[in-house]
């Protein structure tokens, strides 16, 4: 059996299969792997940190439960963020909630951390007034992207906030890799014409 030294630098793949035996200390080294990212991708979506705290662990109950069902080829990140995914998209399609932080991640905790995983929409060097309409700007479109199907809303989030590939977005969400590019799309289009009374 594997013991907690064999799971802290084993594959994803060799830690599931532990799992799959009944090893605890495998369910824990997944736990740890992927707490963080699987909390920040649905927070991001959901912008509710103890509904987002509810959907994570509501994520990994469902991770452990089909365990046997996941399949080595594929990446164990894409699997577990698809199932993240759509807890959050379940959750967005049955209340409104507003979506994308601009102050940072969930997780930041120091000015390097906010700055890093922060929307960025203005610059440096802005006056006062200009920092006033950079945030102004940032609100609306933070409202522009809660008004997008949770689909579309999904792949601007992980394309644009967590910089994911079009491949990663395709694989995490289950989708071809055509209507990845066709939601990124159309999303953009939506934004631009929900932001562009702001142009004016």
């Amino acid at each position: 059996m594997a013991s907690a030294a064999d799971v802290s630098t084993a594959s994803d793949q060799q830690v599931v299969e532990w799992a799959c035996e009944g090893a605890e200390v495998a369910y824990r080294e997944l736990v740890r792997r992927y707490q963080r990212p699987v909390f920040s991708l649905i927070y991001r979506m959901v912008r509710d940190r103890e509904l987002a705290e509810d959907l994570t662990q509501e994520t990994f109950v469902k991770v452990l439960n089909a365990i046997e069902r996941y399949r080595p080829e594929f990446k164990f990140s894409s699997w577990i963020f698809k199932i993240a995914n759509n807890a959050a998209i379940d959750q967005l399609r049955r209340r409104e909630l507003d979506t994308l932080s601009l102050e940072g991640g969930p997780d930041a905790t120091t000015p390097e951390q906010v700055e890093a995983t922060s929307l960025q929409v203005g610059d440096v060097t802005e006056s006062p007034l200009e920092e006033m309409e950079a945030r102004e700007l940032g609100s609306a479109i933070e409202q522009a992207i809660a008004r997008l199907r949770p689909e579309y809303r999904a792949c601007i989030i992980m394309r644009h906030v967590e910089g994911r590939s079009y491949d990663e977005i395709a694989d995490a969400l289950d989708l071809p890799l055509g209507t990845v590019k066709t939601y990124i799309h159309r999303a953009r289009a939506e934004l631009k014409q929900s932001l562009a009374p702001l142009k004016e």
